[in-house]
C-alpha cells in the first residue's frame, strides 16, 4: 500500500491530549465565565449609564436608565468643563513632578544598595518602611507637618533664624507643593525596590568583564546596567503614572482639594461629584474616558517592553 498507517499509539496520545485539553475547559470554564461577568458587567452597565442623565435622585433603578436617555450629552459637556480641565492638569502637573523625582530617587538610592555596607539591612527596613503607611495615614502625617506652627516651619526657622509660619495648606501656590512632597516621600521605595531587582539581576560577569576592560563605574552603569534595566525601568514608571493619575487618599486627606479648587485633581473631582452632586451619568463618561487614556498608555508601555526585551536578548 502506497499510504502510511497511523501508528496505533500516536492516535491514542492524541485522542488523550484532546481529552485532557476537552476536561481542561470543562473545569476552568465556571472561572473563566465568572471573571468575564466581573470585568465585563460593570463597564456595560458604566457605558450603559454614561449615555444617559441617570442619578439615584431620580427615584428610578439604574437599569430605567433608559427612559432619561440623552446619547453623548455627557461627553460633550465634558469636552467643555473647564473644571474638568484644571483637574485633568494638576493631575499631569503631579505626574510630571513626582514621577520623576521618584524615579531619580529610587535609581540613586538602588545603585547605593548594590554595595555591602555597615547596617544596610537597618537602612534597607527604615527605606521602606513610608510605602508601607496607609495613604490615608501619610496624609494626616504631612496634614499635621504642613501646619502654620508645624515641625517643617520650626525647621525652615531654625535654619534661617527668622521666626518662618508659612501657610502651606492654606496657600493656593503651596498646598500643591506639600501634596507633591508627601506622594514622593511615601512612593520612592517602591521605585527603589523595583529598580534595586532590575540592578541585581544584571550579570555579574558582565560587569567584571567590563572592568577588567578598564570601564569605570560610571561607563558600566551607563553601558551595560541601564540598557538591561529598559524593560524594570518601563515597568516601575508605567506603575507609578497610573497610580498617580488616580492620586486621592493624600491629597484630600491634606487639603481636601483646596483652597478651594487648587489641588483638585481627577479623583477628587469624580469624588465630589458622585457625593455632592450625584451626578452618575457625568461620571461614568468621565470615567470611561479616564478608563480608554490609562488603557492607551498601558498599550504603549507594553509596547515599549516588548520592544526593550527584544534588544536585550540579541
Amino acid at each position: 500500500m502506497s499510504g502510511v498507517t497511523e501508528a496505533p499509539g500516536a492516535a491514542e496520545a492524541g485522542d488523550d491530549a484532546r481529552a485532557s485539553r476537552k476536561l481542561g475547559l470543562y473545569l476552568t470554564l465556571p472561572a473563566q465565565l465568572l471573571v468575564l461577568f466581573i470585568a465585563v458587567f460593570p463597564l456595560l452597565m458604566q457605558l450603559y449609564i454614561s449615555l444617559t442623565g441617570w442619578s439615584p435622585l431620580t427615584g428610578m433603578g439604574w437599569w430605567n436608565a433608559w427612559s432619561l436617555w440623552n446619547s453623548f450629552q455627557n461627553y460633550v459637556e465634558l469636552a467643555v468643563d473647564n473644571r474638568w480641565w484644571s483637574a485633568l492638569l494638576r493631575t499631569l502637573l503631579v505626574m510630571v513632578v513626582c514621577v520623576p523625582a521618584e524615579f531619580l530617587l529610587g535609581l540613586g538610592l538602588a545603585t547605593l544598595f548594590m554595595d555591602n555596607f555597615y547596617g544596610k539591612r537597618a537602612f534597607y527596613s527604615i527605606l521602606l518602611m513610608p510605602m508601607m503607611v496607609v495613604p490615608a495615614v501619610a496624609g494626616y502625617m504631612f496634614f499635621m507637618l504642613f501646619q502654620s506652627g508645624g515641625p517643617v516651619n520650626d525647621l525652615l526657622s531654625t535654619l534661617s533664624g527668622q521666626n518662618i509660619a508659612i501657610a502651606w495648606l492654606s496657600n493656593p501656590s503651596l498646598a500643591m507643593v506639600a501634596v507633591m512632597v508627601a506622594d514622593i516621600w511615601q512612593w520612592t521605595p517602591l521605585m527603589f525596590l523595583i529598580l534595586l531587582a532590575g540592578l541585581v539581576g544584571v550579570q555579574e560577569d558582565q560587569l567584571k568583564a567590563a572592568t577588567l576592560l578598564g570601564a569605570n563605574w560610571r561607563q558600566r552603569f551607563v553601558t551595560i546596567m541601564l540598557p538591561r534595566m529598559k524593560t524594570i525601568i518601563i515597568i516601575a514608571l508605567a506603575i507609578r503614572t497610573i497610580e498617580n493619575f488616580k492620586i486621592f487618599d493624600t491629597l484630600y486627606i491634606m487639603t481636601g482639594g483646596g483652597p478651594g479648587v487648587a489641588t483638585e485633581t481627577i479623583s477628587v473631582y469624580i469624588y465630589k461629584l458622585i457625593t455632592n452632586d450625584l451626578n452618575w451619568g457625568y461620571v461614568a463618561a468621565i470615567a470611561l474616558v479616564i478608563l480608554l487614556t490609562l488603557s492607551v498608555a498601558l498599550g504603549i508601555a507594553i509596547s515599549r517592553m516588548g520592544k526593550a526585551s527584544t534588544e536585550v536578548t540579541k
